[in-house]
């Protein structure tokens, strides 16, 4: 049943709001021969259906079998093509497109005149909105035009093109290279999160030097410095060196508030660049300068003429709740944040073909690590067990080796100690097959691994030694990021002093906010 919810077709139909539906009907209504169509009767069969039913659908007989899937797809071109006259889906890309092809279609014409009139007013527009792959497609047509339409001018006409052309071809070339450049560093952070060494940290400088192509900063356009700010951003947050993330994650955010135009016609870059500048600071602890910059995005998304469709509501809706959880995390208000987790939850049901399952695992952990600072650990373990169960999932590695960590602090806190030897034995073996085994975190694996052989009254001195060796990493490049996904030393901190996990962080933050 799962899967079949999944077809194409049902999702879309079941995606569209009211008035796209009635749009629609309107759309395919605009010829009276329409309105008794098959494809419309498929339509509102699917609009009735809670689940895509085949069997259901081919009961109506409306058609055979084996003319459903073409049926189908004519009914989703349809679709697509009434959310494309949407008003609520127009935008500057869409209206160069259009003109673009408005030229295209005057140019077979034969209307070379007509043709170069809009396809003049249509570059200039591209170009004032940085959409340069398709002015430099619009210069060709222009070319292939000229060379047909002779006019006194055409040597002139010729050389300014020539040019044209060279300059667009060159900046599209260095766009290419820094957004090749930026997604492969990403898609080397998704697999692999931060560097673990200085041989992983040596292999990203070089892999990334060889492929930073030559600019000069002061001759790049917007899309160009937003594409090198990216590029620079997955590097830092690569080799965690969090300071430079915070550094060219707020270049890409005043990018887009110094050129308020870009943010409506690029709202998902801008989401991305808040998200990636609120994650920065968070790993700072900077809380004033966080909590400051998540205000101004929820600001800004609630503005009447910030750009709202399906895509930038999952966004927003990942990106404000993801970090109103690290806002509780850094206060350590976890009980406060409780309340949360049934907020996204609920809201999750509403986003369940917009967001992929990596995001919900990313959810799933902080609602495990909310639950283990509020000290509730079954509720934790629940969580956790979701994401380590999930055999499926493609993620990053280090959240996948942190969740079995936090399994087994959740466990020995739960008093569910039984097979806590087993759990052991699992969590250091997948450890050590992801090659994601640190000395933070074998100390902390050997540590309960022997917790069985000590007396009770002995436990207290043995937290003590332990957080004497793992305070010596806790500033040390590569080992310290083990303490952004699980705060051990505030764990034992709260076992030495035995008070609970969320009073030992409350009073961390409000020294450092207080008492600098």
């Amino acid at each position: 049943m799962t899967k079949e919810q999944k077809d194409n077709l049902f999702v879309l139909v079941k995606s569209l709001s009211k008035s796209e539906k009635r749009q629609f009907k309107l759309y395919v209504g605009r010829l009276g021969v329409n309105e008794d169509s098959k494809f419309l009767t498929l339509f509102n069969i699917l609009e009735k259906l809670s689940v895509y039913d085949e069997v259901a659908i081919l009961k109506k007989g409306i058609v055979k079998k084996e003319q459903l899937s073409n049926l189908k797809a004519h009914l989703y071109k349809q679709i697509l093509i009434s959310l494309r006259l949407n008003p609520s889906h127009q935008n500057i890309r869409i209206q160069i497109r259009e003109q673009l092809d408005f030229a295209t279609i005057l140019y077979h014409k034969g209307l070379y005149k007509q043709s170069l009139k809009i396809l003049d007013k249509a570059k200039n527009l591209a170009i004032a909105n940085e959409e340069k792959n398709v002015a430099y497609e619009i210069v060709e047509l222009e070319k292939v035009i000229e060379s047909q339409y002779i006019t006194r001018s055409l040597g002139d006409r010729a050389d300014e093109l020539s040019i044209q052309a060279k300059e667009l071809s060159q900046q599209n070339v260095l766009a290419s290279k820094l957004s090749n450049l930026s997604l492969q560093l990403y898609g080397l952070f998704l697999k692999t999160g931060y560097v673990k060494n200085d041989k992983e940290s040596k292999r990203v400088i070089k892999y990334f030097e060889a492929r930073l192509p030559k600019y000069d900063i002061n001759t790049l356009g917007f899309r160009e410095k937003l594409w090198l700010y990216k590029a620079y951003l997955w590097y830092s947050f690569l080799t965690v060196d969090f300071l430079s993330c915070y550094k060219y994650a707020t270049k890409w955010v005043d990018l887009f508030y110094e050129n308020k135009d870009q943010i409506v016609l690029n709202p998902v870059f801008f989401l991305r660049g808040n998200h990636y500048l609120l994650e920065a600071l968070f790993y700072l602890r900077h809380y004033e300068k966080f909590k400051e910059s998540l205000v101004r995005l929820e600001t800004v998304t609630q503005e009447k003429w910030f750009p709202v469709d399906d895509n930038i509501d999952g966004l927003m809706f990942l990106s404000i709740n993801n970090n109103k959880f690290n806002l509780h995390f850094i206060e350590g208000s976890f009980k406060e944040g409780l309340p949360l987790i049934d907020e996204v939850l609920e809201r999750l049901k509403d986003y369940n073909d917009r967001i992929d399952e990596h995001h919900i695992m990313v959810f799933y952990y902080k609602f495990a690590s909310m639950y283990f600072g509020a000290g509730e650990n079954k509720k934790c373990i629940y969580y956790l067990e979701k994401i380590i169960n999930n055999k499926s999932l493609q993620m990053r590695e280090d959240l996948l080796c942190f969740a079995r960590i936090l399994n087994l602090v959740a466990h020995y806190e739960a008093g569910m100690d039984y097979n806590l030897d087993i759990l052991i034995k699992s969590t250091y073996k997948f450890l050590i097959k992801m090659e994601d085994l640190y000395d933070v975190q074998r100390e902390f694996i050997k540590f309960l691994r022997g917790l069985g052989d000590i007396y009770p009254n002995e436990v207290r001195n043995e937290f003590i030694k332990l957080h004497k060796k793992l305070k010596e990493f806790e500033h040390d490049p590569y080992q310290s990021r083990a303490f952004l996904y699980l705060d051990i030393i505030s764990w034992l901190e709260s076992k030495i002093q035995n008070r609970p996990i969320a009073l030992v962080i409350q009073n961390k933050f409000y020294d450092k906010r207080f008492n600098k």
